[in-house]
């Protein structure tokens, strides 16, 4: 099979925005602009790595955003758009791609079939790009006044991902450099290519302005319309050691809790909810405490599994919010880094993750001390 990569740009600032936060990072559907991009290409089958090109400063936003998703290093990127591309295909050349899609970072939507027809486009071109017909009368103005009406005919919208064969954009890259072109057509145009266009997507909006990032999540809402609940709920008793851990935090106390695994009470209830939301049973199901692979196993990969499974069925999770209850140790120092910890397992802008605690006015087996108790509830969208 041809070797197929995908370079992700996005370096840029996004400054008509505002704001500390890169476009790309900004919050959407439940995680970011990049994330939905990224995840496009590095779930489908064709694709055999996903290399994104970042500011070197953005690095940690980058880590958060990309958490659980399996993506090649990223490289730093360059000032102009042209001069990220072209650092991208070149940290690429190391894994010898035949084909490479070039997509930008600020179109979180492009979906599997927009993929495939430009995967398609590549068997007969070397250069093959997604664009759209111009729908409405085009106006020539200068001074605020119309000068000519501008045939349209053959007029269209140029999308990403663009593809092209590896060793030939490359080369027109290294050409052009220097140049500043507006996108990685334009830099095979300048070689003497003519790229062949395939149906691109109305829903493969790029995400330039705030009512851009509005109109996406509209589109995401519309698109998952079935909206699920689910509950999780869990316990651990209390036994030797020096920590606990909650939520992926180690949490020091004078004892430590007794489980299968790391007996992380609150990644465990929130497995349970996700989980239960989709239908797919309970945590013991996916990982029996009597096999040994999971004895003393961190519970983030649980987590992960369950999260994996919304995203098979093409579903986001949208929120969680967790419980723990008992009477020491006491969650409110940590709690910050809990939130972290989970919006990162999973993905999510951290104001989508609620973590909490309570106490049971030292009444049963937590008010006595015994263990420690976790309820989550976690919100799901899939697809309708």
């Amino acid at each position: 099979m041809t070797a197929t990569y995908a370079l992700i740009v996005a370096a840029g600032r996004g400054t008509r925005f505002g704001g500390a936060l890169p476009k790309q990072y900004l919050p959407l559907g439940g995680s970011s602009v990049l994330r939905h991009a990224v995840a496009a290409f590095a779930g489908h089958p064709r694709v055999a790595g996903v290399q994104v090109v970042i500011r070197r400063e953005d690095r940690g936003e980058f880590d958060r955003a990309m958490h659980g998703l399996d993506v090649l290093p990223p490289v730093p990127g360059g000032a102009e758009r042209q001069d990220s591309a072209r650092l991208g295909l070149e940290a690429l050349a190391a894994y010898a791609p035949e084909r490479v899609l070039i997509h930008d970072g600020a179109r979180p939507f492009p979906d599997i079939a927009l993929i495939d027809r430009v995967i398609e486009g590549l068997e007969h071109e070397a250069a093959a790009i997604p664009a759209l017909p111009l729908g409405d009368t085009v106006k020539r103005v200068a001074d605020g006044r119309i000068v000519e009406t501008v045939d349209r005919s053959q007029l269209w919208r140029a999308q990403t991902p663009q593809g092209f064969d590896f060793a030939t954009i490359l080369a027109a890259h290294r050409a052009a450099a220097g140049h500043v072109l507006t996108d990685d057509a334009a830099v095979a145009e300048a070689a003497g290519i003519r790229p062949l266009v395939v149906a691109g997507s109305d829903d493969n909006l790029k995400v330039t302005t705030a009512a851009d990032l509005a109109a996406a999540e509209r589109l995401i809402a519309a698109r998952l319309g079935d909206v699920r609940v689910g509950q999780g709920f869990d316990v651990h008793r209390f036994g030797p050691g020096d920590h606990v851990m909650i939520c992926g935090v180690k949490v020091p106390h004078e004892a430590g809790l007794v489980g299968h695994s790391d007996a992380d009470v609150g990644l465990h209830a929130i497995t349970d909810a996700v989980l239960g939301a989709v239908g797919a049973g309970d945590i013991g199901m996916h990982f029996p405490p009597s096999d040994p692979r999971w004895r003393g196993a961190a519970s983030d990969q649980f987590l992960r599994h369950a999260a994996d499974l919304v995203h098979q069925r093409g579903g986001i999770i949208a929120a969680v919010d967790l419980t723990i209850i008992g009477e020491r140790p006491k969650i409110s120092p940590h709690r910050a880094r809990m939130v972290e910890s989970v919006a990162a397992i999973l993905g999510l802008a951290p104001d989508r993750v609620s973590v909490k605690a309570t106490t049971t006015e030292k009444l049963g087996f937590t008010g006595r001390g015994e263990g420690l108790a976790a309820q989550a509830v976690a919100t799901v969208r899939l697809p309708l």
